[in-house]
């Protein structure tokens, strides 16, 4: 008899753009994203990290995004009231850049347009890329809070920036003075140490003999700058340092400028490195900007802000830094100063943003004084209240940065960013700090500066609620917020700010957990570059296999804080797996007869297949909840993958052929209410990964409500728990994958006949086998089925043991007896080495004492089991050799 089938509106082939065409307007659309503030519900909140508004999204955000919306889209249908916020970063440094290279190439620099204009020109930038930004996020099918989307650069985040500065400013924890900073000269601007990439260089040392003034002789110095020396103050040695302690107090005449300049004794200096003398130039060196406070030695500036020579530098001015080193050298080595140049490979600063090589420069900034908020954030991990770290291991690294922190500097010179909110009186040079400016202002001068973007991303878990007016809805509802995912490489940068800063202005952590992934590599594990031209583009790979499939592979491919090796044959793996989930949710759909949700009826009598699979679904729904609360996406997603996969696919649609196939109405009706449970909660467990094929397939099914977004998780019904029926499908499971085993050894196709003997070990057993006689016949075709106790084994027979059962297929012409007699001294070795191994672990005491009881039962089972199958293989060894 033929099934009968119904029209159904899912196409005969999946494919991902049609499916995921128009879906997530019709989500936006349906506001199922928007936290409604129910009261009844408890709050759950994600802020996004707000990605730059300079460019595209790489797979690195993909993956960041995705994480979030698994957690997010489980959260809504587990009945918290979610927000995930959405936003982007003005991104100073990095816009500005972009901003000047579109200027560049119309011919025009920002002074040509004035801070005004210029910045006009930055606003038409983001406007345009953050539209770029939203139409990714919505081709991702990110479930964002449009509703309460923010940019670092808006009004309210604007007003939270000018608080805290000014907060920080009048504890005395921000201030202004002369330091030695790290200075982008490309850029004109500062930057924080962690702006900073240090790559190994090929350089020189540069060993000069300064001579001293009494004519004395001369002290012999190192440089890897020799261009600095214009700067120089000092010459300093260790005051131990027996070589040099008569010299100490003499002067020397600093060759090329003729400056009269001390030698000093000073213990930063390291005896056993060079010379043991160092040239101490306090405006172009930190360290010798330390050393020039302790001995008040002046500092002399000798480079511009484009990294050209200054005035100071005589007749170097106006000559770039690296052909005046050229010079210099060439000049010393002239006037017999020069001794020698060694090759030297040495680490050098260069700008994260331009690549330029950093110039440690001596400029007035604004810096944090951080300490105490480093304290605060440190004490904070030794309370209950901490933040915790996904993988732990991260909170170290965390730690050590904070342990360790420096002053952080916050002023850049730039015109894109929040201007810092500092005047200065123009007769008196009084300094003015408020979150509004001086009512005289005509008497006034703002500071030209901005802040680091850093500053005001620091604030963003509760910028972005509505802070600093504490009474705020958002921020009384939504703050602190629970997970923050990030990748590893921005703990210092951002994930840090965050915590001290959230400390400091709201008495509490800005996050429960932050989840670290680690960053997407090629398949070769090289980091992804434009230089090595092996990027790729996400919006292209969702093109050509759909959202989903990129999805779920990004988020099921690695652990927590790893790496993840991108590759296209891995997507193309998962847009496989689409494909038969699809395939096998049509035939359910086309066979469910219009199967209403209120008729879907479990209560009938069940087959052991309906029971094993409703087990089995029960057991993955508690397994991928368990393993999504820990975060471990990658094994949540393998237990939906195997039970999908093997369980539904392969085994539970093949079986349910019987009933749907059969003329029995009752045992069709619980085979479609089965299929339509099942698949209805397979739907709502895999949507968070694969949000577009789930909701088009629940939607199609019978349900309730308007959209799996906000559909129940689903849960455990112990009601439907079956072990005995498990353990019997797991019998007729091991049948059938014998027998087609013995099929392909022998080349016999499933479509043609043969004998099958099952002889069962007990009643039990044999009781099992005859309730499913039916399984058996349709999955193994036997023409002759016997089973029994005491069946004989037949003469030229291939055997296998299955737990419980022997089975025997007479197939006399389709067997060769020395390789069926090889073929069981290969398994008999496999159970000896099974027995062996099980055995070893239960003579083990450590073993037997530490681990829980049910383990202990479990490998005692284990061993019961392989020593009834070992002893079944010896005794068809011994039939064999016989015959």
């Amino acid at each position: 008899m033929q099934m009968e089938q119904q029209d159904i509106s899912m196409p005969t082939k999946y494919d991902p753009q049609a499916v995921e065409k128009g879906r997530y307007e019709w989500w936006v659309n349906g506001k199922f994203f928007e936290a409604k503030g129910d009261p009844e519900k408890k709050p759950y909140t994600i802020v996004i990290p707000p990605p730059n508004v300079t460019g595209k999204l790489h797979l690195g955000h993909a993956w960041d995004t995705a994480l979030q919306d698994i957690l997010t889209r489980m959260k809504r249908m587990q009945g918290y009231d979610v927000l995930w916020l959405p936003g982007m970063d003005h991104a100073g440094i990095a816009t500005q850049a972009k901003v000047e290279a579109k200027l560049r190439e119309e011919g025009k620099s920002r002074y040509d347009l004035g801070r005004e204009k210029f910045t006009e020109e930055a606003w038409k930038w983001k406007a345009e890329y953050a539209q770029f930004i939203r139409k990714q996020w919505a081709k991702l099918g990110l479930g964002l809070d449009y509703s309460r989307e923010r940019f670092t650069l808006d009004e309210g985040l604007s007003k939270a920036v000018k608080e805290v500065f000014v907060s920080l400013y009048k504890k005395g924890l921000i201030y202004r003075g002369e330091y030695i900073i790290n200075w982008d000269p490309e850029t004109k601007t500062a930057l924080s140490d962690i702006e900073v990439v240090y790559k190994e260089v090929q350089g020189a040392f540069y060993h000069l003999a300064y001579p001293l003034s009494d004519g004395s002789g001369t002290i012999e110095i190192a440089t890897t700058r020799p261009e600095t020396m214009l700067g120089d103050t000092a010459v300093a040695v260790h005051p131990d340092d027996e070589r040099y302690k008569h010299l100490i107090g003499k002067t020397i005449v600093l060759p090329i400028v003729g400056r009269e300049i001390p030698i000093i004794a000073d213990e930063y200096v390291d005896m056993t490195f060079g010379s043991g003398a160092v040239k101490i130039t306090p405006a172009h060196d930190p360290n010798d900007f330390e050393v020039g406070n302790r001995h008040n030695l002046e500092r002399i500036l000798v480079m511009n802000e484009d990294g050209t020579m200054n005035e100071n530098a005589g007749k170097y001015k106006g000559m770039d830094r690296f052909a005046c080193r050229k010079q210099i050298v060439e000049d010393l080595k002239a006037l017999g100063v020069l001794v020698k140049v060694e090759d030297h490979l040495h680490s050098v600063g260069h700008s994260e943003r331009s690549g330029a090589v950093v110039e440690p420069y001596l400029s007035t900034q604004w810096f944090v004084k951080m300490q105490p908020l480093a304290d605060a954030a440190v004490k904070l991990q030794a309370s209950e209240g901490k933040v915790h770290f996904v993988p732990e291991r991260f909170e170290k690294t965390y730690l050590h940065w904070m342990e360790n922190i420096r002053d952080w500097c916050i002023s850049r010179q730039l015109w894109w960013g929040h201007r810092i909110p500092a005047w200065y009186h123009k007769e008196t040079g009084e300094v003015y700090v408020d979150t509004e400016p001086p009512r005289d202002i005509e008497n006034w001068e703002q500071d030209p500066d901005v802040l680091d973007t850093w500053f005001s991303s620091a604030l963003w878990p509760f910028s972005t609620m509505g802070w600093p007016d504490e009474e705020a809805e958002d921020y009384k509802r939504y703050y602190p917020t629970d997970t923050l995912v990030t990748g590893y490489d921005i703990i210092f940068f951002w994930v840090s700010r965050m915590i001290f800063q959230g400390l400091a202005f709201t008495g509490k952590r800005p996050f429960k957990d932050v989840l670290i992934h680690g960053l997407v590599r090629d398949e070769q594990g090289r980091k992804m570059s434009k230089s090595l031209g092996n990027g790729v583009d996400p919006m292209e790979v969702i093109d050509k296999y759909g959202a989903d499939s990129l999805r779920y592979f990004l988020t099921t491919g690695s652990a927590p804080g790893q790496d993840l090796r991108f590759s296209y044959e891995k997507v193309e793996a998962v847009w496989n797996f689409a494909n038969k989930i699809w395939n096998a949710s049509r035939f359910a759909l086309m066979n469910m007869n219009g199967l209403k949700y209120e008729e879907m009826d479990l209560s009938g009598e069940k087959s052991v297949a309906d029971k094993w699979i409703l087990t089995r679904l029960n057991e993955t729904i508690e397994t991928v909840t368990k393993l999504a609360d820990k975060y471990e996406f990658g094994e949540a997603g393998r237990a939906l993958y195997n039970f999908i996969w093997d369980d539904f696919c392969d085994w539970y649609i093949e079986m349910a052929k019987l009933p749907l196939y059969s003329e029995d109405e009752a045992a069709k009706k619980t085979t479609r209410s089965v299929l339509a449970y099942v698949l209805d909660n397979t739907m709502r467990l895999l949507h968070p990964f694969m949000p577009f094929i789930t909701e088009e397939i629940w939607q199609n099914l019978p349900h309730q409500g308007e959209s799996i977004t906000t559909a129940a998780w689903p849960e455990v019904d112990e009601s439907l728990t079956d072990a005995a029926a498990s353990e019997e499908m797991k019998l007729l499971v091991d049948i059938i994958r014998s027998v087609r085993n013995i099929r392909a050894e022998v080349n016999t196709p499933l479509s043609k006949k043969i004998k099958l003997h099952l002889k069962a070990k007990d009643e039990t057993v044999l009781a099992a086998l005859k309730r499913n006689e039916a399984y058996i016949t349709r999955f193994c075709n036997p023409d002759e089925l016997k089973m029994g106790l005491d069946l004989e084994a037949p003469d030229k027979a291939m055997t296998a043991v299955v737990s419980g059962v022997e089975l025997f297929l007479p197939l006399e012409g389709l067997i060769n007896f020395e390789e069926e007699l090889a073929r069981l001294r290969k398994e008999l070795a496999k159970w000896n080495k099974e027995v062996e191994r099980v055995q070893k672990k239960l003579s083990n005491q450590g073993f037997l004492k530490k681990a829980p009881e049910n383990v202990v039962a479990e490998e005692r089972a284990k061993e019961k089991d392989y020593l009834e199958k070992r002893s079944t293989v010896e005794a068809r060894i011994k039939e064999l050799e016989n015959q």
